[in-house]
């Protein structure tokens, strides 16, 4: 069995330590992006609506001015 190095072994655990935390964050940073995703994806489909009301009451006004 090999001896484990205390240095080695303590520059291992900083970098785990470090990446845990740089994770926690990378998570909190996509939950963010998941929400303004989802929000402009609500935008977009609202603008999609407005257009195409607009769209059928132009028609409407143009088959009656006929």
């Amino acid at each position: 069995m090999t001896d484990i190095d205390p240095i080695k072994f303590g520059a291992l655990v900083q970098q785990v330590a470090t990446l845990q935390e740089q994770m926690t964050e990378m998570r909190a940073d996509m939950k963010e992006m998941l929400a303004l995703a989802n929000k402009g994806r609500g935008g977009f489909w609202m603008g999609m609506s407005i257009a195409a009301g607009a769209g059928s009451v132009v028609t409407w006004i143009g088959s009656h001015i006929r």
